[in-house]
């Protein structure tokens, strides 16, 4: 073979390994090219649906209503003389009387003694008639739950405020919001559907219930307390309810697991 030939068999060898190398060049390219489109739909469809989920859903899923009678708490906290336990107080039983009943209202309300329109209404639309005010509980549970405020006011030396918050600083009655499906107070589930909360009193969840047991059960214990805060904490009990706390991880977080205790 001469060296003509040689030289065209090798240059003929180069020209096909280069063209092997374009098409695989090629071919990465337009790899690449394709899975960059994917994951930015990827991260918009998840965006999508967070938004969607998290903000767009709760504004069908609960309606609002307002309060039959506009009430003002700091109004009455500075006139009545136990403050909040004039109109909130326990039974010689035990029990609670939340709200409080037309009976205790008429000894100071059986006339108009102010200019308030929502006092006047409240004079011609139920005291005079005798007739209860269908009040809008936030904080009612479920009624499958048992609740006893003694156990925890009382026994447990909780403020009202932890759960229910400055509630003898407010000056009227807020909206209600009210869940479609479930018929109640969006107070129990909180104003984030993601179950995020910067307040105590932002919801009323089983979870929330739980995290306090548990911290109270850690601390008789003798337990380190080394709580997971802030977004991470947030995400954790939203993913993985009931993971928190000492013992058998139970979504109650009770030592003996009696769950009758608030589910009658």
């Amino acid at each position: 073979m001469s060296a003509v030939d040689e030289n065209e068999m090798v240059d003929s060898g180069k020209t096909t390994v280069d063209k092997q190398s374009r098409i695989v060049t090629n071919e990465k390219k337009e790899d690449n090219g394709a899975g960059g489109p994917i994951i930015l739909f990827f991260i918009l469809g998840l965006a999508a649906s967070l938004i969607v989920g998290w903000i767009v859903f709760p504004k069908f899923l609960y309606s609002q209503k307002k309060q039959p009678i506009d009430y003002n708490h700091l109004l009455h906290v500075e006139e009545v003389e136990d403050s909040c336990e004039s109109c909130h107080f326990y039974r010689e039983d035990g029990s609670f009387s939340g709200i409080p009943k037309l009976a205790q209202c008429i000894d100071c309300h059986d006339e108009v003694i102010g200019e308030d329109p929502e006092e006047e209404k409240f004079v011609d639309n139920y005291i005079i008639p005798e007739k209860e005010v269908p009040w809008l509980v936030y904080s009612r549970q479920p009624d499958s739950v048992f609740f006893s405020h003694s156990a925890h006011t009382e026994r447990g030396k909780m403020e009202c405020e932890t759960c229910h918050g400055p509630m003898e600083k407010s000056e009227f009655s807020r909206i209600y919001e009210e869940n479609r499906l479930t018929k109640v107070s969006r107070d129990i589930w909180g104003k984030s559907i993601g179950g995020f909360k910067k307040n105590t009193w932002d919801r009323m969840k089983m979870n929330d219930c739980a995290e306090c047991h548990a911290d109270i059960a850690r601390t008789s214990d003798n337990q380190p307390n080394i709580p997971i805060t802030g977004f991470f904490k947030n995400i954790i009990e939203v993913m993985f309810p009931g993971t928190s706390g000492p013992g058998r991880k139970t979504s109650a977080q009770t030592r003996n697991e009696a769950c009758f205790v608030c589910h009658k």
